[in-house]
């Protein structure tokens, strides 16, 4: 581990770091003291890369490790689908798509298989956004062959059944990937210029890059750039009631109590699962957070008005499990610290 600070001296860099740019004596100031033994002890931690803590919608500790910064492009892998459900929950506010329950076929009859099982026409948006299509997945394993494929959206829709739509969490990232298609299709425009029109309201938010398929569709639930403190943005977004700093209603109030009921479960981790949200319990608050391979954490703890972010280095030795758990006990220390902390 490297060389550790003092408990006044590390005071004194985490407050003044020019990365952080604070204005006199703030709550966020006095209250840094008692996340600094948890700041410190995450430095162990090889694969973390930058972690920022933010309370009431002011960062409270913002810190890289082993040279890298928070304004650094990360790729955030699947915490990109939280991303995509908002961008789902909009078009629905917007009347672009009408609502979890309609029927994703009438909206892609291009890409449907020729002769397709009957239940293709039975799976909703909603199946979509909570992982219950019950097409083959397309993450992990099959992920490669997937995106060799010619057409990524016509090859998801191919698929065999593993389960009943609405069925059992079948994780894929192919079927965030039919709502980014179908995103494109209804307005005629790319998802990431939705993205930069829909998010960009919100102040910091900004995706850097983000891969395409052969068909030029934006990849929905993988391979997009963004900064920490972009995706803290983001979950400001969240934590705020779907507002941004400015008072804009970017995301609805409802889509958020939506996209943060338990729809089901993860076979994985056994932790809840909404639209593009995981759901779990750390140190005694209910927790919504996005997880993306690697390492890249978005958590956001609406009883104690706190959002987390972290990013890692997405080739780790341990990026499927024992880092992310890591990371899960690196959050629960952050909210006990927070339970003690001002508010």
């Amino acid at each position: 581990m490297a060389h550790l600070f003092t408990r006044r001296a590390f005071s004194a860099a985490l407050l003044t770091a020019p990365f952080l740019p604070l204005a006199g004596r703030t709550l966020a100031q006095e209250n840094a003291a008692a996340f600094e033994p948890v700041i410190e002890r995450a430095e162990a931690l090889d694969p973390l890369k930058v972690i920022i803590v933010a309370r009431h919608g002011e960062t409270i500790a913002e810190r890289g490790y082993r040279g890298h910064t928070a304004t650094e492009l990360t790729n955030i892998k699947s915490a990109s689908k939280s991303i995509m459900s908002a961008l789902v929950g909009i078009a629905i506010h917007k009347g672009v798509l009408e609502s979890p329950d309609q029927k994703i076929a009438p909206l892609l009859p291009g890409d449907l298989p020729d002769d397709p099982d009957p239940r293709i026409h039975e799976i909703t948006i909603g199946n979509l956004l909570s992982m219950q299509a019950g097409l083959g997945r397309l993450s992990g394993p099959n992920y490669g062959r997937w995106v060799s494929s010619r057409n990524w959206v016509r090859f998801a829709l191919e698929q065999p059944f593993d389960d009943e739509p609405g069925g059992d969490m079948l994780y894929s990232t192919a079927s965030t990937h039919l709502l980014s298609a179908i995103l494109t299709k209804q307005t005629q425009k790319s998802t990431l210029v939705l993205a930069r029109e829909w998010l960009g309201r919100q102040e910091g938010f900004r995706i850097g890059s983000w891969d395409r398929d052969p068909q030029g569709i934006y990849l929905g639930g993988n391979q997009m750039a963004m900064s920490a403190r972009s995706l803290l943005a983001f979950g400001e977004i969240y934590r705020n009631g779907g507002k941004a700093k400015d008072g804009t209603q970017i995301v609805s109030a409802e889509w958020i109590v939506e996209s943060w009921t338990r729809r089901t479960n993860s076979r994985f981790t056994g932790d809840g699962y909404g639209y593009g949200w995981f759901l779990r319990e750390m140190a005694g608050h209910a927790v919504r957070y996005g997880w993306g391979y690697g390492g890249q954490m978005l958590y956001i703890v609406p009883g104690l008005d706190l959002v987390i972010v972290m990013t890692s280095d997405e080739n780790n030795a341990s990026a499927r499990t024992g880092h992310r758990d890591s990371l899960h006990a690196l959050a629960s220390d952050i909210i006990k610290a927070a339970e003690g902390a001002r508010s």
